[in-house]
């Protein structure tokens, strides 16, 4: 009998429910979960990117016995084999061949000078990464000087690399802050990645604001022409001259751009469609499933509940919205120089995030509830998908820039 309670004293303490109640942040981090799911169903906030997501959260807290091998970066494991696409940068690039089989940079090609904005947009990175250097330099605590994973890293190399990496967040674009994150700070992963897709999902929350503030109601007023159509030659030649200028702008984003090239050549050749249609369907689908379940189940609560994760995510909202603001005031920088009927409504600067087509439709939902009768979605593409192409090249420059000057090791 007594061997009998023993056991039984023995199997509870080993079940979730008592080891729940010694890692309490394990509940409020699968509670937070549950508001991911939440806002992916109820809101349909990118439901696509956060039900995983906060499935894996879920997933990634629940808790077990010491020495089981069944942690996310337990070796072995089948969740760490799946992780892997996630830590060793392998999911980005395939998500990135998806993007372009489905992404159509018709509205770009007919209206260059709107690419201005998607590049424009990009300001916020960098200004953010100036101001995470000055803010984890200041304040030690914050922790962004010490990297857990590898304390041999010096202080100001790891400042500088998880600045980096929080300021990509301002890209709006998950697979390229998961890309730059897991060469620079992979111990910031799964914060930097929450934070990335949580700010994409919320683009019809966080950019109206800030557009309105920046704006006039004149200048939201403006209409703009419709934009001349691409021509299939234009739209079959651009990922070929796309690549090669990109390549040789930010050799160090090639995975990333080099695929979505790949698959917008698929998409525009006239001869692929199998591929194309694999691509941008069954493909993209597979892959946003197993990058959102690991992207989660990394946020365990030791690792994810820490002041840096809160630095992470008041950096990440600064970095998006600086981003947006960037790419309203360039264009109304654009139309000092501009004759009157050939303006540009301010309101498509912020779609220079590569938020595709979120932000396109944001910048049509703020100019209709000034003026019904008004459509600049189409022009609004143009900085969205450029966005797109100068997140990547953000994040060749900063990878490339960072690892020159603080190599791995250093």
């Amino acid at each position: 009998m007594q061997e009998t309670l023993e056991a039984l004293i023995h199997y509870l303490q080993h079940t979730g429910f008592y080891l729940i109640m010694q890692n309490p942040g394990n509940a409020v981090m699968i509670i937070a979960g549950c508001v991911f799911i939440y806002l992916g169903i109820a809101r349909q906030f990118e439901p696509l990117l956060l039900v995983p997501i906060g499935f894996g959260i879920i997933l990634g807290n629940m808790p077990f016995p010491e020495g089981a091998t069944l942690g996310i970066r337990d070796e072995g494991s089948v969740l760490n084999y799946l992780y892997f696409g996630v830590s060793s940068g392998v999911y980005p690039p395939l998500i990135f061949l998806g993007i372009g089989a489905m992404t159509d940079f018709s509205s770009m090609l007919s209206q260059p000078r709107l690419m201005l904005l998607g590049a424009a947009a990009q300001f916020g990175i960098f200004i953010t990464l100036i101001g995470a250097v000055i803010l984890g330099g200041t304040f030690p605590a914050l922790g962004l000087t010490v990297d857990p994973l590898d304390p041999t890293v010096e202080p100001q190399a790891r400042l500088i690399r998880a600045a980096a990496s929080i300021a990509i967040i301002g890209g709006a674009d998950g697979p390229t802050a998961i890309f730059l994150t897991s060469r620079l700070a992979p111990d910031l992963l799964g914060a930097i990645a929450v934070s990335a897709y949580s700010y994409m999902a919320l683009v019809p929350i966080i950019q109206p604001p800030i557009m309105r503030l920046l704006t006039t109601r004149e200048e939201r007023l403006i209409r703009m022409p419709p934009p001349p159509v691409a021509t299939a030659f234009q739209r079959m030649v651009f990922p070929i001259v796309g690549l090669v200028i990109c390549g040789a702008i930010a050799p160090d984003a090639l995975p990333l751009l080099g695929m979505l090239f790949l698959g917008n050549l698929l998409k525009e050749s006239g001869v692929t469609e199998r591929l194309a249609r694999t691509a941008r369907n069954q493909f993209i689908d597979s892959v946003t499933i197993l990058l959102g379940l690991t992207v989660g189940a990394s946020t365990q609560a030791d690792r994810f509940l820490t002041p840096q994760s809160i630095v992470i995510f008041f950096m990440g909202a600064i970095a998006f919205a600086m981003a947006t603001a960037a790419g309203v005031l360039f264009a109304k920088l654009m139309n000092v120089f501009l004759k009157e009927g050939n303006k540009v409504n301010p309101l498509i600067g912020s779609a220079g995030v590569s938020a595709v087509p979120h932000a396109a439709r944001t910048s049509q939902v703020v100019c209709n509830q000034e003026d019904p009768q008004n459509f600049v979605i189409m022009q609004a593409l143009a900085p969205n998908v450029a966005g797109v192409i100068g997140s990547a090249i953000a994040a060749g420059v900063l990878l490339q820039g960072v690892l020159a000057a603080f190599p791995a090791g250093g």
